[in-house]
C-alpha cells in the first residue's frame, strides 16, 4: 500500500446537499424548514422554550448543591504506583510525596492533595506521604513493607 493508494471506504462521505436551489432539486423553495414560523427564520436559537408553556427545566425542583468548601483529592492506585517503580520514574528509597508523583508524571497537578486507592498489587516497598488513603491502601503498603503517612488526618486534629 502507498500513500496515493489510501482512500475512503465506500459510501464513508456524503456529498453536501445543496439546499434552496430549485423545486426540482427536491430540496428547494423552503429548503427543508418547512413553511413560516420563527424555525423558518434564521438567527433561531430556542433551546428549553417550549412556546409559552413553563419549560421542563423550571417545572422540575432544584435537587443538591455544590459543596464550595469540599476537598478535592487527585487520586492515585496502588497499582499506577508500582507501574511508575517498575519503569524507573519513582525511586523506592525517596520518599513519595506529591511533588515526587507529579515530578514522574503520575499525577497531572496536586489539587487538595493525593488520595491512594487499593487498586492493583503493590510488591515496591515504598515510604509515602499524601494527604490521605483507604484502609485497603495502607494494608498493602503496609504488607509490601512500606509505611505511610497521612497528612490530612494529622491537619485534621
Amino acid at each position: 500500500m502507498k500513500l496515493n493508494e489510501i482512500k475512503d471506504n465506500e459510501g464513508a462521505t456524503h456529498s453536501r446537499k445543496r439546499v434552496g436551489r430549485g423545486i426540482g432539486s427536491g430540496s428547494g423553495k423552503t429548503g427543508g424548514r418547512g413553511v413560516k414560523g420563527q424555525k423558518a427564520r434564521s438567527g433561531v436559537a430556542i433551546n428549553g422554550f417550549e412556546g409559552g408553556q413553563m419549560p421542563i427545566y423550571r417545572r422540575l425542583p432544584k435537587r443538591g448543591f455544590n459543596n464550595i468548601f469540599a476537598s478535592d483529592y487527585v487520586v492515585v492506585s496502588v497499582e499506577r504506583l508500582q507501574k511508575a517503580v517498575d519503569a524507573q520514574k519513582l525511586d523506592p528509597k525517596a520518599t513519595v510525596d506529591a511533588a515526587a508523583l507529579k515530578a514522574a508524571g503520575v499525577i497531572r497537578r496536586v489539587k487538595d492533595g493525593v488520595r491512594i486507592l487499593a487498586d492493583g498489587e503493590l510488591k515496591a516497598k515504598l515510604t509515602i506521604e499524601v494527604a490521605g488513603a483507604s484502609k485497603a491502601a495502607v494494608e498493602k503498603i503496609e504488607k509490601a513493607g512500606g509505611s505511610i503517612k497521612l497528612l490530612a488526618a494529622a491537619a485534621a486534629e
